[in-house]
């Protein structure tokens, strides 16, 4: 459910023509900002555009499980699984 409403009239214009969107939703209007940004910048260049921006987003790393010298290693000889 969304909690915000999006009242946008956007127009674009280049050198080929122009281009009048009127986004709803959130979806909409990343559709339209992401169709603009790959004929400004091309696939490559706006994929890592927006890589950049999931970044953001990102879980912090979870600590991997590093053993130290006080536990035992499963393929030890003496550990025995519960």
């Amino acid at each position: 459910m969304t909690s915000h409403t999006i009242d946008a009239d956007i127009k674009v214009k280049w050198p080929e023509g122009q281009s009048a969107y009127s986004p709803a939703s959130a979806e909409e209007l990343l559709l339209i900002a992401l169709d603009l940004l790959v004929k400004d910048l091309g696939p490559d260049d706006a994929r890592s555009y927006v890589d950049q921006v999931f970044e953001r987003y990102t879980q912090p790393p979870v600590m991997a499980d590093v053993p130290d010298e006080h536990s035992t290693d499963q393929k030890s000889p003496g550990h025995h699984p519960l």
